[in-house]
């Protein structure tokens, strides 16, 4: 087992310095694919943080008649409470309503409002921003219900947005990821052409494939490893110097995992190259 560790440290080592600039061809380019997949992830966490944010403040408003009895207003606070579409509500009496209109009409019209003129409002948040839909159509038309009001024009392009935000990632980070996988498939078919002598000579002395193929496989996997971790490297770089704010802002246990996501899929793709380039030019 010794002399098999020996054998693999030698011959990897001997491969990445005779390809060494095919070497560092490699390292280089699965390094920026991984640091360009590692901030459009960094990227998509920040839209789907502050997407949360935004939908959590999502809010439906049920505008009761400013004659509505006492028995309608329980009626639908009732509804409300049991409802599966709601996950809070607060409740806006007609005074406080007024006091909110003294604030915001000109003088001249809140002058001449009384309280018996506002109506009270129930102000509710959805479990999800979809459910505003829902909830204002279980809602209209009820008893003392004036109106029932809803961003539903701004929750549809919200989703519509984070979804076509979601799809670039996601083809952007596919790209990426193949193209760095295809130079770690070259990288070891080089260094299989300049060893095919070699690797003829020992199958005649009776070396087994897993003997002859580790070294590649080795190979690929450094390749892999020291490209992410340059890539980690420059996504904690450009998360210390270039912070996202406010709602976007991500916080270290984020960043972690994503490092350690982006580590996990350099190393993959520097195995996964160097299986597929032993599989199609290694004859063993």
């Amino acid at each position: 087992m010794l002399v098999f560790l020996r054998y693999t440290i030698r011959e990897t080592a001997t491969n990445l310095w005779r390809n060494r600039m095919m070497t560092i061809a490699a390292v280089l380019t699965v390094a920026v694919s991984l640091f360009l997949v590692g901030a459009a992830l960094i990227l998509k966490q920040s839209a789907a943080q502050a997407s949360a944010h935004w939908q959590g403040g999502t809010r439906v408003t049920v505008w009761m008649d400013a004659s509505a009895s006492p028995t309608e207003i329980s009626t639908i606070k009732g509804t409300l409470n049991s409802s599966p579409f709601v996950s809070s509500c607060v409740y806006h009496t007609q005074t406080e309503d007024w006091h909110e209109a003294q604030q915001l009409l000109p003088p001249n019209e809140a002058s001449v409002l009384t309280v018996t003129e506002v109506p009270s409002k129930f102000v509710c948040v959805p479990r999800v921003p979809t459910d505003a839909a829902q909830l204002a159509s279980a809602l209209q038309g009820q008893p003392g219900i004036f109106q029932v009001t809803a961003p539903y024009q701004q929750i549809r392009a919200m989703q519509h947005m984070i979804r076509i935000v979601q799809y670039v990632f996601l083809a952007l980070a596919l790209v990426l990821l193949i193209s760095a996988t295809v130079l770690i498939l070259n990288t070891i078919r080089m260094a299989i052409f300049a060893r095919r002598r070699e690797v003829a000579v020992m199958k005649l002395v009776g070396a087994t494939n897993w003997f002859i193929r580790v070294p590649f496989v080795t190979e690929g996997f450094i390749e892999g490893l020291i490209g992410s971790a340059i890539a980690v490297v420059g996504m904690t770089a450009l998360h210390t110097w270039y912070p996202l704010h406010g709602v976007y802002q991500l916080s270290t246990s984020d960043l972690f995992g994503t490092d350690i996501a982006v580590v996990a899929v350099g190393v993959f793709i520097g195995s996964a190259g160097s299986a597929m380039a032993i599989r199609r030019f290694l004859d063993v």
